[in-house]
């Protein structure tokens, strides 16, 4: 029997290996699939910005007539102010710290900004576009000796020459300037600029994203039923794991349960082949009724299992009118009488209630809880009866090592039980608790618990008093 255990303890330890593996390798799977859908919407939320682009762009490149009319006039203006203002540079270089501050406040910024905004509005209906032209380099060079840099800067809103761009965060840039300005007084002299045309569109992002409804609302639905099978599937594995472990205790409970009986058996059949046991009777006779009680233990302990494995749909009810209290002292009097040493207390607080029950089942019932009371610790049990709202309840309380509030939503659950360290500590078959579940449920009733880990545990069963 220990190298059957030994075996079937093997085995349940590799397929707990198997499931934790197949959990974590799930989960990584998971994480890879998530990955690439955010990648997926991540990569064509891109392509839509870069589109949406594009198009503003062409819409912009018609606003200026395949950039010959508007452009021309930019032009025209900025190079009349952009070489003004290089002459004075020429002539004066202490000059160069007021560039930039003429630069930005030209006498042209109001015209060209109401010009260019007029024509967007045209073009852009159905939304609100602001934009700047903003300067990014401002270079004199003298042919014959070196180049002088008034300033060279990277894109920034502080240096828009027109518009009425506030800030350059949402904004992209459309059009990139690069011209060179020649004749001037000083033949030696040239002028390099570069500006750029930057475009902002009210609520863009929520254009891109409306275009993208439908990839996103696929992308969030293939992710829910990703999500929902992968909970499903783990929700399995745990189940298959936790059943593999109930199978287990269950093998180590009756086990042990077997052992005891088998090995009083081993014993006494050779003691009743020995020749001086079979000259004394007395001794004989004992010994025959030690093998018939164990043969008693072994049959009842596999009837426990065979009549514990019907589910409360299953138990066929023999109902009979009842009445409670009787019920309940006759029970707690032969309760005494197995336990001398637990005190039982009781608090009948309505008046006799006569109810249509199975007596047997529901006796059983109330015996399993108040024996697993006492296995785990019990030396007081206090019974109180109440009726409330078309309920008969009896509560069962005792002050035992209690249950941990991890371990209550399993108690009722077959072959389980509650482990205190060795696992043989308390015997059973994990088989009271779900059978007394089982009964109440067939009775149409509920059975609830309220605990707290070394503060005992309090049981209380619920019927229909009607």
């Amino acid at each position: 029997m220990n190298i059957i255990l030994l075996i079937l303890k093997n085995h349940s330890n590799v397929v707990k290996q198997k499931i934790n593996l197949l959990i974590g390798f799930s989960t990584i799977v998971l994480l890879v699939l998530c990955a690439i859908q955010i990648y997926l919407v991540k990569t064509t939320y891109d392509y839509k910005v870069e589109q949406f682009h594009a198009e503003v762009k062409d819409k912009i490149g018609n606003i200026t007539n395949n950039y010959t009319d508007l452009d021309s006039s930019i032009f025209f203006k900025k190079e009349i102010l952009y070489k003004s203002i290089a002459e004075k540079f020429i002539k004066d270089k202490s000059y160069r710290n007021q560039v930039k501050a003429d630069l930005l406040a030209n006498e042209y910024r109001n015209v060209l900004t109401n010009r260019l905004r007029q024509k967007l509005s045209q073009e852009f209906k159905d939304n609100q576009v602001t934009f700047a032209v903003v300067v990014n380099k401002f270079i004199v060079f003298d042919n014959a000796t070196k180049t002088d840099t008034i300033f060279s800067e990277n894109p920034t809103i502080q240096n828009a020459v027109y518009g009425n761009l506030t800030s350059l965060e949402d904004a992209f840039m459309v059009r990139n300037y690069v011209g060179t300005t020649s004749g001037f007084k000083n033949d030696n002299y040239k002028l390099l600029t570069e500006d750029c045309l930057y475009v902002s569109v009210a609520n863009w992002e929520q254009i891109i994203l409306s275009r993208m409804t439908t990839i996103l609302i696929l992308s969030i639905l293939s992710m829910l039923v990703l999500v929902t099978l992968f909970v499903i599937a783990i929700k399995a594995l745990i189940q298959q794991k936790k059943v593999s472990d109930v199978k287990t205790d269950f093998i180590n409970n009756i086990t042990h349960e077997l052992k005891t009986p088998l090995t009083t058996l081993s014993v006494s059949t050779k003691m009743l082949a020995r020749e001086d046991v079979k000259e004394n009777e007395t001794v004989f006779k004992a010994i025959l009724e030690t093998v018939n009680r164990q043969n008693i233990r072994l049959q009842n302990i596999i009837d426990q299992v065979m009549s514990n494995s019907l589910g409360f749909e299953e138990i066929e009810l023999q109902k009979e009118k009842v009445k409670t209290t009787t019920l309940l002292q006759t029970i707690i009097a032969d309760f005494n009488l197995a336990y001398p040493n637990v005190q039982i207390l009781h608090d009948f607080n309505v008046t006799e209630v006569t109810l249509n029950l199975d007596k047997f089942h529901l006796t059983t019932a109330i015996n399993n809880v108040l024996e697993n009371a006492v296995k785990y610790g019990c030396q007081n049990i206090t019974i109180v009866t109440s009726q409330e709202n078309d309920q008969f309840n009896i509560s069962i309380q005792d002050d035992g090592i209690g249950i941990a509030k991890t371990k209550q939503p399993l108690l009722f659950e077959k072959f389980y039980r509650v482990e205190q360290g060795n696992l043989h500590n308390t015997k059973g078959l994990g088989l009271g608790l779900y059978y007394v579940d089982q009964i109440i449920k067939a009775h149409q009733g509920s059975i609830k618990v309220v605990s707290e880990l070394g503060k005992g545990a309090a049981f209380t069963i619920s019927i229909p008093a009607v």
